[in-house]
């Protein structure tokens, strides 16, 4: 890629008189030595992949295979259609959305790491809910997948975007500034606008920390990105009514990467802090491991009894 900060996004979009979108793709296409119609493709046959996600999440029970997680999408769904929603129809949509492809996630179902599988549900719960509300065909989606990619790039080789590495911050706060920013391209901002959404995006999320109950990425990894979702679609409209972020977003960028190697390892994706070591987190790590422990025991034991 030609571009390794915002900034330089931003000096390229304006050079070349396209979007980030846009201009990602063109860099895609070189980079793989694929066509850009082809490159287009894949990427659109990403974008269906996290529709049928958030599809399956809202229409069918998905539990995880540890049975902690499940149904809270449909829960938030159903709680949209009463009109009781304090968030309102649209947030309350892109909230649920994000659930449920975290849901499905969890349930071992197919999704788009995006740009890791504990932050899954960020993206599509913003993009799709967005199309259902402003009536956008499939293309303009899939170029805004485009712009989260290069949003999601410059963070990546400037930061972290693993949870094991920077924090919970890494890996939700970098998929609500991918979505932030690619949201206010989509609707009509500039690139300039676009950095900022990301900027203070980010902001937002500096210093939350990865601590997974169990291990697994369902507590509290799931109901992050529902809020996330809603994080995302507040920087886009901050951003599009010409809000800034005082601090560079790429300075913010690095930040992350400075918090992120002050994070204590036990906040940092080990289940050894933050919720996991709770007494209810320690209970549930107890009753789940110890019950895998003990239904391994039995098939041991199952099975000696047939060789004997």
């Amino acid at each position: 890629m030609k571009f390794s900060t915002l900034q330089q996004l931003i000096d390229f979009c304006r050079e070349e008189q396209v979007s980030i979108g846009q201009l990602m793709l063109n860099e895609q296409a070189k980079e793989t030595g694929k066509s850009q119609e082809e490159t287009f493709r894949m990427m659109a046959d990403y974008y269906n992949i996290m529709k049928e996600a958030v599809r399956r999440g809202i229409e069918e029970p998905v539990p995880s295979r540890s049975g902690l997680t499940g149904g809270d999408a449909g829960r938030v769904h159903q709680y949209m259609d009463s009109g009781l929603s304090s968030l309102g129809e649209e947030a309350c949509r892109a909230l649920a959305y994000a659930l449920s492809v975290s849901e499905v996630n969890a349930s071992m179902g197919r999704i788009v790491a995006t740009p890791t599988a504990g932050s899954c549900g960020i993206i599509p719960g913003v993009f799709v809910s967005s199309q259902q509300r402003f009536g956008w065909d499939d293309e303009q989606l899939v170029m805004g997948l485009f712009a989260a990619g290069a949003i999601g790039y410059v963070i990546a080789n400037n930061s972290f975007i693993s949870g094991a590495e920077g924090g919970c911050q890494a890996e939700v706060g970098s998929a609500i500034g991918m979505a932030a920013g690619a949201l206010t391209e989509m609707r009509g901002g500039t690139p300039e606008q676009a950095v900022h959404a990301v900027g203070l995006a980010l902001k937002n999320s500096l210093g939350l920390i990865c601590d997974p109950v169990g291990g697994l990425v369902e507590i509290p990894c799931i109901v992050r990105n529902g809020f996330g979702a809603v994080t995302a679609l507040a920087a886009a409209d901050m951003a599009l009514a010409g809000v800034r972020s005082v601090i560079p977003s790429d300075e913010v960028i690095g930040v992350m990467l400075e918090v992120g190697a002050a994070m204590p390892a036990k906040h940092r994706e080990t289940a050894q802090g933050g919720l996991a070591q709770t007494p209810t987190g320690k209970r549930i790590m107890k009753n789940l491991y110890g019950n895998r422990k003990r239904k391994q025991q039995k098939e041991e034991e199952h099975s000696n009894d047939n060789n004997n």
